[in-house]
C-alpha cells in the first residue's frame, strides 16, 4: 500500500481527476454563500448545490475539490471514538450531465487500487438492491467477486424534503482485518472498526415528484465523497484518524505543554483528542471570518472552544493554551490551505482573547456545578434542573452540551426541556424589549397586505430628492385609515418615494409632503414587509388616500448622510490596508451628524494606527475618485470584485457601489457623486464593543470642520487661562505638572513628619489585655500610605502587640491593623480588620501581620475600634 502524507493524499486525489479532465476548484469557505438552508458546509457537494439543482451553470462539467467541512450534530462523540470529528475534509469528484456510473466506478477503482495501491482483496462495495447497472459494472467491468458486492437498501440518496433530484449510491469499504472485528458474525456495515467506508459514489439519476413518483432526470449527475482523514489512517497504518499526520502534531504539542502522554488512559486520551479536533475547527472557522459570539455560527465556535478549554483542565492546563496550538494547525495544513498563513496572527489573537474571557468564569462555574451535583445527589435526584443549567449558561458561559457532558461524567442527566423553557423565557423578555422600540406582528401583517394588494412602494430617491407621488395607504395606530387630520401622527405609503428607508446601517430620510392647503412633516422613513413608509406629522389640512403630494427630502441632511455612508466604504478599505485583510465590517450606523463603523479586530488601535487611518482616508478623499453605481446579479458582482457583507442578505439583483478603482462594495445606500464632496474625515473615538470587535466613531464634512473649530477655540481658551500662546501650551502644562509633582512630594514629606511626631502621643494609649499590648487609636486626615507608615513605626517601638488604627478622610474612614511576629499564632490582622471595617459599613482584609480596609460610616469609627479591642480580648 502506498505511503502518503495527508497533504500528499489530498494532492494525489486532485491530480488524478485533473488527469481525467476535471477542473480543480479551491475549497469553498466553511460559511455557505447564498444558501440559507445550510448552517455550515457539511459535505463536498454542499457548495455546488446550485449546479446540481440547475440554478447556476458550473464552470466545467467535470469538477474535483478538497472541501473543508464542519459538523457538530454528534459533538458528544468527538474525542471518544477513532473517527468522529467536528472538522474534516471531503475529497470529491463531480459530473454535471457528463460521465455517469461506469466512469465514476472505474475511476474510483483505479484510484484506490493503482494510485493508492490498496490490495484488491481488502476492498468491498455496497450497492442499492435495485441498481443492477452498478452491480454489473462492479462484477463484470471491475471484476469484483459477487460475494464482495453487498446489496444495502439504505444505499439511496435523496434530499431531506423527499422531492427533487435523487438516486442510488455505491460505497467502497476497506477491510482492516479480523483483529479489528467484533466476532465471527462481523460484516460490512458493522459498527466496529473492521470495515471502514472510504468512498461514497452517488448516482443522481431520478427526480422524485410530490406524488412519490421517480422520473428519470434528463441530465444525470455524479457526486462522490471520500473522507481524507479516514483514508489517511489506512495508508499510514494508524488505529485512529487522530494518529495521522493531519492531527497527530497537535497531540504531540499538547504532550509537550503538559508533560503527559496521550495514551496514559482512556480519559486522558479523550482530552487530547477533543482538544486536537476542536482546535482544527476553531482555526479554520475563525480564518473564514466566524468570530466567537452568543448566536449563530459564532456560538458554535464558542461552544467548541469552551469544550476544548474545559478538557484542558483534565490535563492541568489552567492558563490559555489553545491559541498556542493554532500555529501547529497552520503548519500542518498550509500546503492545502495557504490562506491560513496570512490569517494566523488574527486567529491567534481571537482564540487567546476568547480563552481568557472563559477562564475568568470557568473555575467558578465548575465549583457551582459541583455544588449543584452534590445538592441533587443529596436529595436523591439524578438530574440537573433546566433552571440550574440555564444559570450556568447565562452567568458562567457554559454551553448546554458542556453542562451535559460534565453532569454525565458524574452520573447525572440534564433537564434539556426545562433549559429550553428558561431560554425561551429569556427570548420573550428580549422580544418584549425589542417591541418597545419597534413594530408588532400586526404591523407586519398590515404592510404585507399593502404589498400584496397594492404593490411595493417604488424608491426613486437615488437620483430624485423631490417627486410628485400618490398616497397609496395611510396607517394610524396599526389600522389602515382613509385620512389623517391636523395634529395627528401616522405612517404614509407613497406609490413612488424619494425617502430612503432605514437599512444597511443608514438612517431613514426626513423631509416634507405638500399639496394645496396641506403641510406634512416627514420625521423618519422605515421599511416593513418590503414596503417603504414614512412617519409623518400633519401640520395643516387633511392627508387622504389617493391624493397627489409633492414629496421632498431634506437636502442638507441627505448630503451629510451620503458623505458619511461613502466614508464607511473608504474606512473599510483603509482598515484592511493598515490592519490586515482579516478586517471585515461587523456593523455600522450612518447618520447625518456622524458615522459609526464596527469591525473585526482583536486588539485596541494604537494612537499611531488611528493617525495613519485618518491620514490615509483624507489622502484618498483628496484623490477625488468618482462614485459610480451599477445594478447587476450577485454572480457578476462577485466577478467584478465587489465585497459582500457577511451578515447581509441579497436578492437576485444587487447594487455595486464603486469608488474609482479603489473600492467596490454591494450596497443599497445613498452616496456622494465623487469623494471630494466628503471634504474632511476626523475620528473622534475608538473602543471595543465585544470580543474581537472594535468600533470607530467619526465625523465628516462641515460637521468635522465645526468639531475642529471647537477644539481650536478650546485650545485658545486654555492657552489664555495659562497665559501662554497655543504653540507654547504643551511646554507650559508640562512645567505645571512637574511643579505639581514636586509640591505633592513636599506635602507628602510634611505629612510623614507630622505623622512621625504623633507616634509618641499614640504610644501613650497602649493598653494591656490578657498579657498582650493593644494599641487602638483614631487619627484624622491621614491618608492610607501615611497610616501604614505610622503603623510600622508604632509596631517597631511597641516590640510586641496588636495595633488597630483608624483615620477619617472626609466622609470615609481607613483602617490599618498590624500584629507583631511573636503573636501571629494567636491573632490574624486580616481577620481583625475585616470585622472592624464591617462595623463602619465597609470591608477588607490582608495578611496575618498587616491588613487594611475601608469604611463608609464615619460616625461608627469609635464602635469599630471597640470591636477591634474586643477581638483581642476574645
Amino acid at each position: 500500500m502506498k505511503q502518503l502524507t495527508g497533504s500528499g493524499l489530498r494532492q494525489a486525489f486532485l491530480d488524478f481527476f485533473a488527469s481525467k479532465e476535471h477542473l480543480i476548484l479551491p475549497s469553498a469557505p466553511l460559511v455557505p454563500q447564498n444558501d440559507p438552508t445550510l448552517f455550515w458546509i457539511v459535505a463536498g457537494m454542499a457548495p455546488l448545490k446550485e449546479f446540481f439543482d440547475g440554478r447556476a451553470i458550473p464552470p466545467a462539467k467535470r469538477l474535483v475539490t478538497a472541501q473543508k467541512c464542519i459538523r457538530t450534530t454528534d459533538i458528544e462523540n468527538v474525542g471518544k471514538t477513532a473517527r468522529h470529528h467536528t472538522f474534516f475534509e471531503m475529497l470529491g469528484n463531480f459530473s454535471f450531465g457528463d460521465y455517469f456510473k461506469k466512469e465514476a466506478i472505474d475511476w474510483a477503482w483505479e484510484f484506490v487500487t493503482e494510485c493508492l495501491e490498496m490490495p484488491e482483496e481488502r476492498l468491498w462495495v455496497t450497492i442499492y438492491p435495485d441498481d443492477q447497472e452498478a452491480y454489473t459494472i462492479w462484477k463484470d467491468g471491475v471484476g469484483l467477486p459477487a460475494e464482495r458486492i453487498i446489496a444495502d437498501p439504505d444505499n439511496f440518496w435523496e434530499i431531506g424534503t423527499g422531492t427533487g433530484p435523487c438516486g442510488p449510491c455505491s460505497e467502497i469499504y476497506y477491510d482492516r482485518g479480523e483483529e479489528f472485528g467484533c466476532g465471527p458474525d462481523c460484516q460490512v456495515g458493522c459498527e466496529c472498526d473492521r470495515y471502514l467506508e472510504i468512498w461514497n459514489l452517488v448516482f443522481t439519476q431520478y427526480n422524485q415528484t410530490e406524488t412519490g413518483e421517480y422520473l428519470p432526470l434528463p441530465q444525470k449527475n455524479i457526486d462522490t465523497g471520500m473522507g481524507l482523514e479516514r483514508v489517511a489512517s489506512i495508508l499510514q497504518g494508524t488505529e485512529s484518524n487522530y494518529q495521522t499526520d493531519l492531527v497527530k502534531p497537535v497531540i504531540s504539542k499538547v504532550e509537550e505543554l503538559t508533560g503527559i502522554k496521550h495514551s496514559k488512559d482512556q480519559y486522558t486520551e479523550t482530552a487530547f483528542y477533543v482538544i486536537a479536533d476542536h482546535v482544527r475547527a476553531i482555526t479554520f472557522a475563525v480564518s473564514d471570518g466566524v468570530l466567537p459570539s452568543n448566536e449563530g455560527r459564532g456560538y458554535v465556535i464558542r461552544r467548541i472552544l469552551r469544550r476544548a478549554a474545559r478538557w484542558g483542565r483534565v490535563l492541568n492546563l489552567t492558563t490559555p493554551f489553545l491559541y498556542r496550538l493554532v500555529e501547529v494547525v497552520v503548519a500542518m495544513m498550509k500546503a492545502g490551505y495557504p490562506e491560513l498563513v496570512e490569517k494566523s496572527a488574527h486567529v491567534i489573537k481571537i482564540v487567546k482573547n476568547e480563552e481568557e474571557r472563559f477562564l475568568e468564569t470557568l473555575d467558578q462555574g465548575l465549583n457551582i456545578l459541583s455544588q449543584m451535583i452534590a445538592e441533587q445527589k443529596g436529595s436523591g435526584r439524578d438530574e440537573i434542573t433546566g433552571a440550574q443549567a440555564f444559570k450556568l449558561y447565562d452567568t458562567f458561559g457554559f454551553p448546554l452540551d458542556l453542562t451535559q457532558e460534565l453532569a454525565q461524567e458524574r452520573g447525572l442527566s440534564v433537564d434539556v426541556s426545562g433549559f429550553e423553557v428558561a431560554m425561551e423565557e429569556q427570548r420573550k423578555r428580549a422580544r418584549a424589549a425589542r417591541e418597545s422600540y419597534g413594530f408588532s406582528d400586526s404591523s407586519f401583517e398590515i404592510y404585507k397586505k399593502i404589498r400584496e394588494e397594492k404593490g411595493e412602494a417604488k424608491f426613486v430617491g437615488y437620483s430624485n430628492l423631490e417627486v410628485e407621488a400618490r398616497v397609496m395607504a395611510l396607517i394610524k395606530g396599526e389600522q389602515l385609515v382613509d385620512r389623517l387630520h391636523p395634529g395627528e401622527t401616522g405612517q404614509v405609503v407613497l406609490e413612488s418615494t424619494p425617502f430612503y428607508a432605514e437599512s444597511g446601517g443608514q438612517v431613514g430620510d426626513t423631509g416634507r409632503l405638500k399639496a394645496e392647503g396641506i403641510k406634512v412633516t416627514v420625521t423618519d422613513t422605515q421599511k416593513l414587509a418590503e414596503v417603504n413608509f414614512s412617519e409623518v406629522l400633519i401640520e395643516e389640512g387633511e392627508l387622504t388616500v389617493g391624493m397627489t403630494v409633492q414629496a421632498t427630502v431634506e437636502p442638507g441632511l441627505r448630503r451629510d448622510t451620503c458623505r458619511n455612508h461613502t466614508t464607511t466604504h473608504l474606512l473599510h478599505k483603509v482598515l484592511q490596508e493598515i490592519l490586515g485583510d482579516h478586517v471585515s465590517q461587523a456593523g455600522s450606523l450612518v447618520q447625518p451628524n456622524r458615522l459609526r463603523f464596527d469591525f473585526n479586530h482583536a486588539q485596541p488601535l494604537s494612537k499611531e494606527e488611528i493617525k495613519r487611518i485618518e491620514e490615509r482616508v483624507n489622502w484618498v478623499i483628496g484623490k477625488n475618485y468618482p462614485v459610480e453605481t451599477v445594478v447587476t446579479d450577485l454572480k457578476q458582482a462577485s466577478e467584478m470584485g465587489a465585497v459582500a457583507l457577511f451578515d447581509q442578505k441579497y436578492g437576485s439583483e444587487v447594487r455595486v457601489v464603486s469608488i474609482g478603482d479603489y473600492s467596490k462594495e454591494l450596497c443599497g445606500g445613498t452616496h456622494v457623486g465623487d469623494i471630494a464632496e466628503i471634504g474632511l474625515f476626523k475620528i473622534i473615538s475608538e473602543v471595543g464593543i465585544a470580543a474581537g470587535v472594535r468600533r470607530i466613531e467619526a465625523l465628516t464634512g462641515r460637521i468635522a470642520f465645526d468639531f475642529l473649530l471647537k477644539q481650536e477655540a478650546l485650545l485658545e481658551k486654555t492657552a489664555a487661562l495659562l497665559k501662554a500662546k497655543p504653540d507654547q501650551l504643551y511646554s507650559r502644562v508640562e512645567r505645571l505638572v512637574a511643579e505639581n509633582k514636586e509640591q505633592a512630594r513636599e506635602i507628602n514629606l510634611l505629612k510623614q513628619q507630622m505623622a512621625g511626631s504623633q507616634v509618641e502621643e499614640i504610644l501613650e494609649q497602649v493598653q494591656e489585655v490578657g498579657g498582650v499590648k493593644v494599641l487602638v487609636a483614631k487619627l484624622k486626615g491621614v491618608d492610607g500610605n501615611s497610616l501604614r507608615k505610622i503603623g510600622d513605626q508604632l509596631k517597631q517601638k511597641l516590640g510586641s502587640g496588636v495595633i488597630v488604627l483608624a483615620s477619617q478622610l472626609s466622609d470615609k474612614v481607613l483602617f490599618v491593623t498590624m500584629v507583631t511576629d511573636d503573636l501571629l499564632k494567636q491573632f490574624h490582622a486580616g481577620k481583625i480588620v475585616g470585622q472592624v471595617a464591617k462595623v463602619a459599613g465597609g470591608g477588607g482584609g490582608g495578611r496575618a501581620d498587616m491588613a487594611q480596609a475601608g469604611g463608609k460610616d464615619v460616625s461608627k469609627i469609635d464602635a469599630a475600634l471597640k470591636k477591634g479591642l474586643e477581638m483581642v480580648q476574645g
